[in-house]
C-alpha cells in the first residue's frame, strides 16, 4: 500500500510540474470558465446573463397593432430584458444601431394595421397589401438582437393567428346563415381587433429563471456550464495520466521497477492512483476558483467533495481502459481527445440534455459527464448529499468496473513486457 502510495504522489508531482499538461487539464478549462463568466455577465456584476437589451422603437403606424407592439417592448414582463428608446426618425434609428448605441432597431412603418385590420366597409381582407415590420439589428450582436427578432416574429404570429380565426370564424358564420354578407365585413373587423386586444398586454416570450420549489434558490446558468467544462477536461487529464504508463513501459523504466520488490498490482493501483489524485486536485482547484471569482454556488462542501471524488473516479476508470486498449502513448492521447470531446457532446458539457430526444439521454449515461452533471445540477439547486446517491453511486460503480476490465487487459498484455 505503501509503495502505490508513494508511485501515485510521484505521478501527482510529475503532473504538476508539466507545462503542456497544466496547460491541457487546468489553464485551459479555467480560462474557459472564465470566458462563459464574461458571456453570463458574472464579471460585469450582472446577475443573470442577457439583460437591458438596448432597442430602439420607430412606430410610424400609430393604429392598434403598431401601438401594441411597442406596449409589448415596454411591458412589465420584459422589463428586465428590454430597455427599449422611441423615435420618429428610421434614418436616425438605424444609425444608433450602425454606432453600436443599440443592438437592435424595430421600425413600424405606416399603414401596418390597415394592412392587417380592415378598415369598416372593407369587403377583400386578401386583397389589401401587406407591410412589413423591419427589424435592423447589429451583427456583433447577434444574440441579443435574436431575442428583439423573437419578440417581433411572435408578436406577428399572434397578430396572423387572430386574422385567421376570424377569417375562419366569418366563413362558417356565413355557411351557417348566422351573417349576412353584408355584415361579413363587419364581423371580421370585430374577431380581429377582439384577438389583438387580448393578446397585446401578453408578452410574447416569457423569460425565466428557474426556481427550486422547495428551497427558493435561483438556477445559476453558470452553475450548469461551470461542471460541464469541468467535467469535460477531468476526461482527458484522466487520459493523459495514463499515458504516463506507457510512456514509463517504452522507456524502459517500468521493467525496472517491476525487477524492485513491487508487484505488478502495486504499480498499477499507484498508476491509477496517481491519475485519480491528479483530476480530483484539477476538479478541486476549478471549483475553488470559480467560487471565489464568480461567488458561483456549488454547494455543500460535503456533497461536492463526494461528488468530485465519484467523477474523479469514473473518468479514471475510462483512462485506464483506453490506455490498457492502446499499444503507444500516441493512440492514447488520439483516443482520448476523441473520447473526450465525444462525452463532452453526448453527457451534455455542450448541449442541453433535457431538450434531447429520450434514446439520447439514455446513451449519455455511459459517459461520467452526464452523472455528474446531473449531481452538481442538484448541488446548485439546494440539494444535499442524500439527493446525489444516484450520481454518486453510478461514478463509483462505472469506475470500478472499467478499472477492472483494464486490469484484466494489462495484466494478459504483460504490462512488464517492453
Amino acid at each position: 500500500m505503501k509503495k502505490a502510495l508513494l508511485i501515485a504522489l510521484k505521478d501527482l508531482k510529475l503532473a504538476f510540474r508539466d507545462r503542456a499538461g497544466l496547460l491541457l487539464t487546468l489553464a485551459a478549462p479555467f480560462f474557459l470558465i472564465l470566458g462563459l463568466g464574461f458571456v453570463t455577465g458574472r464579471l460585469s456584476g450582472a446577475a443573470g446573463g442577457i439583460e437591458g437589451i438596448r432597442v430602439v422603437l420607430v412606430n410610424r403606424d400609430g393604429a392598434q397593432l403598431g401601438n401594441a407592439l411597442v406596449s409589448v417592448f415596454r411591458s412589465a414582463d420584459l422589463a428586465d430584458l428590454m430597455a427599449p428608446t422611441e423615435t420618429d426618425d428610421p434614418l436616425l434609428a438605424r444609425q444608433q444601431v450602425d454606432e453600436d448605441q443599440a443592438v437592435a432597431a424595430v421600425i413600424i412603418p405606416a399603414g401596418f394595421t390597415a394592412s392587417i385590420i380592415p378598415a369598416a366597409g372593407a369587403t377583400a381582407v386578401e386583397a389589401l397589401p401587406v407591410v412589413s415590420i423591419e427589424v435592423y439589428a447589429n451583427p456583433t450582436s447577434p444574440t441579443s438582437a435574436g431575442v428583439v427578432e423573437a419578440i417581433v416574429a411572435r408578436f406577428i404570429g399572434q397578430v396572423e393567428v387572430g386574422q385567421t380565426a376570424g377569417r375562419v370564424a366569418v366563413t362558417q358564420m356565413l355557411g351557417r346563415g348566422l351573417i349576412g354578407p353584408q355584415d361579413a365585413a363587419k364581423v371580421g373587423l370585430q374577431i380581429a381587433e377582439q384577438q389583438v386586444s387580448s393578446g397585446q398586454n401578453a408578452a410574447p416570450i416569457t423569460v425565466r429563471t428557474a426556481v427550486n420549489e422547495d428551497t427558493g434558490i435561483k438556477f445559476d446558468p453558470l452553475a450548469y456550464m461551470a461542471p460541464g467544462m469541468a467535467l469535460m477536461f477531468l476526461m482527458f487529464a484522466a487520459a493523459l495520466g495514463g499515458r504516463s504508463l506507457l510512456i514509463e513501459r517504452t522507456q524502459g523504466t517500468l521493467p525496472r521497477l517491476l525487477v524492485s520488490p513491487t508487484t505488478t498490482a502495486q504499480v498499477l493501483a499507484g498508476k491509477t492512483a496517481g491519475c485519480y489524485l491528479t483530476g480530483v486536485a484539477q476538479m478541486l482547484i476549478l471549483i475553488v476558483s470559480s467560487a471565489l471569482l464568480y461567488g458561483l454556488r456549488w454547494g455543500g462542501w460535503p456533497a461536492v467533495l463526494a461528488l468530485v471524488l465519484a467523477a474523479a473516479a469514473a473518468a479514471t476508470g475510462w483512462g485506464m481502459l483506453i490506455t490498457a486498449l492502446a499499444r503507444t502513448p500516441g493512440q492514447v492521447m488520439s483516443a482520448g481527445s476523441v473520447v473526450t470531446l465525444l462525452f463532452g457532446i453526448l453527457g451534455g458539457s455542450f448541449l442541453n440534455l433535457d431538450a434531447m430526444p429520450v434514446w439520447f439521454r439514455a446513451a449519455s449515461k455511459i459517459t461520467p459527464n452526464a452523472w455528474g452533471l446531473d449531481g452538481f445540477t442538484t448541488l446548485s439547486l439546494g440539494g444535499g448529499l442524500a439527493d446525489i446517491g444516484v450520481p454518486v453511486a453510478a461514478l463509483v460503480a462505472m469506475g470500478l468496473a472499467l478499472f477492472g476490465i483494464a486490469l484484466i487487459i494489462l495484466t494478459r498484455r504483460g504490462i512488464a513486457e517492453p
